[in-house]
């Protein structure tokens, strides 16, 4: 059977407004800023405008310029933002996630400039392709955008970083690599795959035919639990302060 015409389960129909909405990945971004989230609720005092200026650089670099040149190399979504609009949000929006960093770092603590450009690089390197894909692999996925804006965050806050932000940051960076593989057989099936033809023949007779929503539909519902598992611990860190 033919396999889905969206290329994300969370993709709107392709024109205007609705492409700058996919173009955001909603459910990927808020899964990642929520990284940002849980690493300043670790940190023994949350500071709150911290936190908001770190979950504004992080939108700004990963929810929009990450995603504008994942889109503007190769079209992933299918979206019918220019190249020209694609590059632009990108340069402005990385400029304006490095401009609100290297402001923390004059302002309290001149650390954060070595986050600041390790962010400034793998945004640029991981989405561009950059070095052969050297930086595009699995690895390089779960720990640019699981255990690095963990770390970030708590580094924000606190201003050093403790045993517990790094046990944090390997839970991250395992639920990246997790979100990573399994979104790698979605994004196979939804944007590589022509047809799916097959049969399962189960033990008592029955049979089940195969198609591309059978093939997307366990790993995109794991995707989705997960992805509100990470929003709900992040809530959660960040009430606990407030109480």
């Amino acid at each position: 059977m033919t396999s889905s015409a969206r290329p994300a389960f969370y993709a709107l129909s392709p024109g205007g407004w609705r492409d700058y909405v996919t173009l955001l990945h909603p459910p990927y971004t808020l899964w990642h800023l929520s990284y940002v989230a849980i690493g300043a609720g670790l940190a023994p005092h949350l500071g709150y405008a911290r936190l908001a200026l770190a979950l504004a650089a992080f939108f700004l670099a990963v929810g929009v310029g990450a995603h504008a040149l994942d889109e503007l190399n190769g079209r992933p979504l299918g979206t019918r933002i220019g190249d020209g609009t694609l590059l632009g949000l990108a340069a402005v929006s990385i400029a304006g996630a490095v401009a609100i960093g290297i402001g923390g770092a004059i302002a309290r603590e001149p650390w954060l400039l070595a986050f600041v450009g390790a962010g400034a690089f793998i945004v640029v390197a991981y989405n561009l392709e950059l070095f052969g894909g050297r930086f595009h692999g699995d690895a390089w996925f779960a720990l640019a955008w699981g255990g690095f804006p963990l770390l970030t965050g708590y580094f924000a806050v606190a201003e050093r970083i403790r045993f517990e932000a790094v046990a944090a940051a390997a839970f991250a960076t395992l639920s990246s690599l997790a979100q990573r593989l399994l979104s790698t057989q979605v994004r196979t099936v939804r944007r590589r795959t022509a047809s799916v033809a097959g049969t399962i023949v189960y033990r008592d007779g029955r049979e089940e035919e195969l198609d591309a929503a059978s093939l997307t539909r366990a790993p995109e519902a794991a995707l989705k639990a997960l992805a509100a598992a990470v929003v709900c611990l992040a809530v959660a860190l960040v009430v606990l302060h407030a109480s």
